[in-house]
C-alpha cells in the first residue's frame, strides 16, 4: 500500500505567513490554517522498565503483612495485587512516585524469572534524566532480585496541545497497521474496522491492542481535573515558552482544554525495534534493554508511530494536523538523538521452519486446562496474549489467514467442543 502523501506547506513558497502553518491540499486546493495550534509539550509520561531473576527472601518478607515498611532507604505501602497484573506483590511510594511489581505469577520464587516491573510517574521521569532515573532503578533492582539483569522497557510518549479538537468522524478518518481488534471495558462503543474504542462520548479516543502499539487521545485537562492532578499539569505547562516555536512567546492558556495525542508503546513492541533497527553506518542493530539506552531512540519511535496511526483528510493524503506534529514536534528528553543515524524497523519472530502442530497440541491442552478450571474465553484469550510465545500462535494462524478475533472465536469452539464431547471434570 503507497503511503500518504503531506498537504504542501505554504511556508514552502512564501515565508511571510506567521507560524508557516498554512497546507495546501495540492488536489483540492483547500487550506488548512493551523497557526493558532499551540504545542505544549512533548515528552515521556509513563516508563516500565522490567528486570529477570529471583526474588531476595528478604523482600518477600516484607509482604507478610501489608503496611508501611522500610527498603533501600524508602519508606514503602507494601500489599498483595491482583492477579490480573501478572504479579503477586507491590511496594509503592506515591511521593517518590515509583511502583515495583514484584514475583511473577506464573513463575516459582526460586526460578529466574521476570519477576520485577517498576512503574514510573510522570513527575519523576521530569525530575531525572535518563540516566539518573535507571540508575536509581538499577540500584532498586539490584536489592530486589538476585541474578539481576535489564529485560525490556515500555514507554508512553505524549504531545499536549491546544487550539486543535479531535473532529467529528476522528475514528473515520483515522487508520492504522495494528492487528488487535480487542473489546474495552466501559467504552461507549467499539469501531472494529478501525480497532478503535471511543470512550466518554467523544472525550477519549483509543486505537490499537495493549500488547502492541495503542495512540490515545483524550481531554487532558478534564482527565487531570478528575484525579485531582490539574495544578501538577498546569505548572508543567507554564513552565516554558512555546517550546517549538521561537517566534510564538505565548504557551499555555488556561482558558482552553488541553488535548493529549499519546503513543504507548509495550514492552514487546520495544524489543522488536531494538531487534529490528540499526545503525545506518555501521549496520549494528540498536539492541536496547532500558530506559536510558531507549532515550536516544525516542523521537523515531514517535515519527513512527505517528506513520503507523494515519489521520487522513482523504484517501492518500494526511491531514495537516497529523503533517504538523510528525514534522515540528520533539520529543524532550535530556538525551542526544539518534533519530538521524538509525533505520527504525520492527523485526517480527515468524513461525517460518517451525512446526505448526505444536502450536496446535499447545492450543488442545490449553483448552483442556481451561474447561477443567472452569475458565472463560475472553479471560483465557486475554492471558494467551500476554504470554511470550503469543507472537508464535499468532503469526502460526495469520499464515493460515486468520486474525486475532478468529483465533478467539477458534478458542471459543475448542472450548465448546471440549464439554460436549467429554465433559468439565475430565
Amino acid at each position: 500500500m503507497r503511503s500518504p502523501q503531506d498537504q504542501t506547506r505554504f511556508s514552502a513558497i512564501t515565508e511571510d505567513l506567521a507560524h508557516q502553518r498554512v497546507f495546501v491540499d495540492p488536489q483540492t486546493l483547500v487550506q488548512t490554517d493551523l497557526s493558532h495550534v499551540r504545542l505544549l509539550r512533548c515528552a515521556v509520561d509513563t516508563v516500565r522498565q522490567l528486570y529477570r531473576g529471583r526474588p531476595r527472601s528478604e523482600v518477600l518478607d516484607l509482604f507478610e503483612l501489608s503496611g508501611l515498611v522500610e527498603f533501600a532507604g524508602y519508606q514503602w505501602h507494601a500489599g498483595r495485587v491482583g492477579r490480573d497484573s501478572g504479579y503477586q506483590f507491590k511496594l509503592q511510594n506515591a511521593d517518590l512516585g515509583l511502583i515495583a511489581l514484584v514475583k511473577n505469577h506464573n513463575v516459582k520464587a526460586d526460578s529466574v524469572g521476570a519477576h520485577l516491573k517498576f512503574e514510573v510517574s510522570p513527575h519523576l521521569i521530569d525530575n531525572r534524566s535518563p540516566k539518573q532515573l535507571q540508575e536509581l532503578l538499577d540500584g532498586l533492582a539490584v536489592q530486589l532480585l538476585t541474578d539481576c539483569e535489564a529485560n525490556q522497557c515500555a514507554v508512553h510518549l505524549a504531545l499536549d496541545v491546544q487550539g486543535w479538537y479531535p473532529p467529528a468522524d476522528l475514528v473515520a478518518r483515522m487508520h492504522c497497521r495494528a492487528r488487535a481488534q480487542r473489546d474495552f471495558s466501559g467504552v461507549e462503543r467499539i469501531e472494529y474496522d478501525e480497532r478503535a474504542a471511543v470512550y466518554g462520548r467523544g472525550k477519549s479516543f483509543l486505537f490499537g491492542s495493549a500488547s502492541g502499539m495503542q495512540l490515545a487521545i483524550y481531554d487532558k485537562t478534564a482527565q487531570a481535573r478528575a484525579i485531582d492532578k490539574l495544578d501538577y499539569w498546569e505548572s508543567v505547562w507554564r513552565r516554558t515558552d512555546n517550546p517549538f516555536d521561537e517566534s510564538d512567546p505565548f504557551n499555555y492558556d488556561p482558558a482552553l482544554p488541553v488535548w493529549r495525542i499519546e503513543l504507548r508503546f509495550h514492552h514487546g513492541v520495544v524489543q522488536q525495534f531494538a531487534d529490528g533497527s540499526a545503525d545506518i553506518r555501521t549496520g549494528a542493530m540498536i539492541d536496547t534493554r532500558t530506559f536510558a539506552e531507549l532515550s536516544a531512540h525516542l523521537q523515531g519511535l514517535w515519527q513512527y508511530g505517528l506513520q503507523a496511526f494515519k489521520l487522513l483528510v482523504r484517501p492518500g493524503m494526511y491531514d495537516a494536523f497529523w503533517t504538523l506534529i510528525r514534522s515540528d514536534v520533539r520529543v524532550f528528553v535530556e538525551a542526544a538523538s539518534l533519530v538521524e543515524d538509525t533505520d527504525y524497523r520492527r523485526h517480527y519472530k515468524t513461525s517460518r521452519g517451525f512446526s505448526g502442530k505444536n502450536v496446535e497440541l499447545f492450543l488442545g491442552n490449553f483448552v483442556s486446562l481451561l474447561v477443567r478450571e472452569r475458565v472463560g474465553a475472553q479471560r483465557a484469550f486475554e492471558r494467551l496474549q500476554d504470554w511470550e510465545c503469543w507472537s508464535v500462535i499468532r503469526d502460526h494462524y495469520a499464515a493460515k489467514g486468520k486474525s486475532e478475533r478468529d483465533i478467539y472465536r477458534h478458542i471459543q469452539e475448542l472450548m465448546q467442543l471440549r464439554v460436549v464431547r467429554w465433559g468439565r471434570a475430565v
